[in-house]
């Protein structure tokens, strides 16, 4: 069975990653957040043993953390999260693997163990979800397509994964639900030991 792991990142590009946190911590600290997740998300995922593929917010790039041997990478398309994440599912079962997980980078809690466990649950489910706490969800796991989980989504907001599973409910499809985390969003998402850690890291770089 060919297994997929499809990894949603952002270009860590000044001033456009963590707007939400940049409202309130500014744009240098919010930058250094997100490359710790780059970080956190590339540490977990290196050596599990499926194909792993980076999908790029704006323009592929060959030189970073996501090491060209290790992952493949495309460009995320799509006109909102939704056709985005649908386009990438469907390039992996194109690509002839039977399943495939879809994760963001902006998760601290999750493990190698939670994306395995995705996918075994896979086995005897059509779709896993990986709620967040935010009332969107971290993790999408299928192993075929199913469309309409990508449209007449309120994206961004506390609805993602209720809509979600209203709509597995009404296709008939079996959902199993892996345990709910956090994602880092804003300042309340992160706890004290890493905005230390982060802060030393940006005077040691003045």
């Amino acid at each position: 069975m060919k297994k997929a792991l499809l990894i949603f990142a952002k270009n860590p590009t000044y001033g456009q990653v963590k707007t939400r946190l940049a409202a309130t911590i500014g744009n240098d600290f919010a930058l250094a957040v997100y490359q710790h997740l780059l970080r956190y998300t590339a540490s977990i995922t290196k050596d599990l043993p499926v194909k792993k593929i980076v999908f790029y917010s704006d323009f592929i790039e060959e030189q970073d953390i996501w090491n060209n041997k290790v992952y493949n990478k495309q460009l995320q398309f799509g006109n909102d999260l939704g056709e985005r994440m649908q386009n990438a599912f469907a390039y992996a079962f194109q690509q002839g693997n039977n399943q495939a997980v879809i994760i963001g980078t902006d998760c601290m809690e999750l493990t190698s163990a939670i994306i395995i466990n995705a996918f075994a649950h896979l086995r005897n489910n059509d779709v896993v979800t990986g709620p967040a706490r935010d009332g969107g969800y971290y993790l999408l796991a299928m192993k075929q397509m199913h469309y309409q989980l990508f449209h007449n989504i309120n994206w961004s907001t506390n609805e993602v994964l209720k809509q979600t599973l209203a709509i597995c409910k009404n296709e008939n499809l079996l959902v199993y639900q892996l345990q709910e985390l956090s994602d880092i969003d804003n300042e309340n998402d992160l706890d004290e030991r890493l905005k230390q850690m982060l802060q030393i890291k940006l005077n040691e770089d003045d």
